[in-house]
């Protein structure tokens, strides 16, 4: 991790990287898109019982990236939005819509702006799926684009890592990043999550930590009751060696701590209503 340098914009590297990275995603194994093609579900058991029935709901899925998770709602019946700062991936995400022949609108914007480009109160649902909130620095302006775009009893789901994910280091024992961060950590590392090996360019990103009080505070200020707050033993992708392969949702499945080893949480889900 490097320090952070006033001559870069952490947010317009953020959008460099991942515009070079979505098409990787889309022809990794690790997305399968052929499979989703096929009628394969990118959703997880848990989230579709937290959630329950989306049919004839409007659902917008913020940090979409290439929209699996938004379109997977909506072949469960939801009129589904995404949205997300990447062009690239947005463009992927409009490709597949057209090639599952599924209905869905695909915006490019940062989350800040998603009111303006969607519309405030049009929402039933606001979803947020793994991994979308370390890209965020400020968690308020977050909040506040939530609940303007919710109707009136709307909820908001959120499906995320744990921030001990990133807090603990890649042995599991040595805590590296601060759970309370003044700056956001910075990496400047080749490869992907999806594809580790994949020669690349945009190295540089910038990610914040956010910890649990933190988001759950921010609901609250702007009045959404929070439903439940739920830690997991799982997450998508062996971020240490010590996990074990479980499931199959995901060609290689999720991850989650081996018997006889003491289980610590990996990701969490929060439903969030605005009364």
């Amino acid at each position: 991790m490097d320090a952070v340098s006033d001559a870069v914009d952490p947010v317009q590297a953020n959008r460099r990287m991942w515009d070079e990275r979505a098409p990787l995603h889309a022809a990794s194994r690790f997305y399968d898109l052929e499979g989703f093609r096929a009628g394969r579900s990118s959703l997880q058991p848990f989230e579709l019982e937290e959630l329950g029935s989306v049919q004839g709901l409007d659902l917008v899925h913020l940090q979409c990236h290439i929209g699996l998770d938004t379109l997977s709602w909506a072949r469960l019946g939801a009129r589904v939005t995404g949205l997300d700062f990447s062009p690239a991936a947005i463009g992927i995400a409009r490709g597949l819509a057209a090639d599952t022949g599924l209905p869905a609108r695909f915006e490019v914007a940062e989350v800040t702006r998603a009111p303006e480009v969607l519309g405030r109160a049009g929402f039933d649902i606001v979803y947020t799926g793994h991994g979308a909130l370390i890209w965020l620095p400020d968690l308020d302006q977050w909040a506040d684009a939530a609940v303007a775009l919710l109707r009136p009893g709307g909820r908001l789901y959120l499906a995320e890592f744990h921030p001990l994910s990133q807090m603990l280091g890649d042995d599991a024992a040595t805590v590296v990043a601060s759970g309370f961060p003044d700056e956001p950590m910075v990496f400047d590392l080749p490869g992907s999550y999806a594809e580790p090996e994949a020669p690349t360019e945009e190295n540089l990103s910038y990610e914040w930590t956010h910890n649990l009080g933190e988001v759950v505070s921010v609901l609250a200020a702007r009045g959404m009751r929070i439903e439940f707050l739920r830690e997991r033993d799982v997450i998508a992708w062996p971020r240490w060696h010590f996990l074990e392969k479980y499931g199959t949702t995901w060609p290689d499945g999720w991850w989650r701590t081996p018997p006889g080893r003491p289980r610590i949480p990996l990701s969490y889900t929060l439903m969030a209503r605005l009364d």
